[in-house]
């Protein structure tokens, strides 16, 4: 009798990762984002950010470490968070906010960049900047994903050197209330 397909994405969401170890909790991350990498109808957009929120919340330092590590799934994760910004974007909130940020995710020698144009109501996002940022924030991929799902605040990142603020200090401090940052 055949094994029924594994949806790869569904069991990334009911994962408790404090129940799995390191190399298996990277490898369940890989399988998603091979599928969503392939083309495949399920991808990481299928993982409600609820439970994104809660992996990262339940996942060790060296976990998200380990995933990290890997430049396709560092990427795709990273590509798809950026892609749910303007979902997550608060018009309501931002007002007549208008302005760039250019996100520098990683080290010199390997790093993902994204820019966040915040103009008429609406958070427009690009891997190719072109833009002058009003701020510009840098930060391991790691600290991110804490950062993106509710895991770490700003300021205590910024206060442990693991998020630099080069420009218009006072609105990065800001930042984080025009977006709604999912909860695990």
């Amino acid at each position: 009798m055949p094994q029924p397909e594994i949806d790869p994405v569904a069991a990334l969401g009911e994962v408790d990762p404090k129940k799995v170890g390191k190399a298996e909790f990277v490898a369940l991350l890989a399988a998603a984002s091979e599928i969503a990498g392939g083309g495949a109808a399920v991808d990481l957009s299928a993982l409600r950010p609820e439970q994104f929120a809660r992996l990262i919340t339940r996942a060790s330092d060296e976990q998200l470490e380990a995933v990290m590590d890997r430049p396709e799934l560092r990427e795709r994760i990273l590509d798809e968070v950026f892609r749910r910004m303007g979902e997550h974007y608060k018009s309501e909130k931002a007002g007549s906010t208008d302005a760039v940020v250019r996100w520098r995710i990683g080290s010199d020698d390997d790093l993902l960049r994204y820019e966040c144009v915040l103009a008429d109501g609406k958070c427009t996002v690009s891997k190719d900047p072109q833009h002058e940022p009003r701020v510009t924030i840098t930060t391991p991929p790691a600290e991110f994903l804490k950062l993106a799902s509710g895991n770490a605040s700003a300021p205590m990142l910024f206060m442990k050197g693991k998020l630099k603020v080069a420009g218009d200090l006072g609105f990065a401090a800001g930042l984080t209330k025009l977006f709604q940052i999912p909860k695990a």
